[in-house]
């Protein structure tokens, strides 16, 4: 006996930033991948970002495990990204001298 399963193309647009969203929506690729491989539940992860539906996130499941490799060089590329970004930030906004600021307000 032969099972024929066929899906969805996976249809997703490309930020100029270089993130991938899902669809026509700002749900990143990155957010349904790292939720799935935290042991998220399809289901739990359309309940999450409610502008997806569930075969949006089967969809980018499917996506992700036919393509792999691909996929987690796209995650570590954006996971170097992140790091960078938030390195310049703590550079120019000292996250201590924040902190201080802030309690001081509160008389802490």
């Amino acid at each position: 006996m032969t099972v024929s399963v066929t899906t969805s193309e996976f249809a997703y647009n490309r930020t100029d930033a270089g993130v991938m969203r899902i669809g026509s929506t700002r749900v990143s690729l990155d957010s349904v991948i790292i939720a799935f491989n935290q042991g998220h539940s399809p289901e739990e992860i359309a309940l999450d970002f409610d502008s997806l539906t569930l075969g949006d996130v089967y969809s980018a499941i499917n996506y992700y495990l036919q393509n792999r490799n691909e996929v987690e060089q796209y995650l570590a590329e954006r996971a170097e990204q992140n790091e960078h970004l938030r390195l310049e930030i703590e550079a120019r906004f000292d996250p201590q001298i924040i902190r201080e600021r802030l309690l001081s307000r509160n008389g802490s």
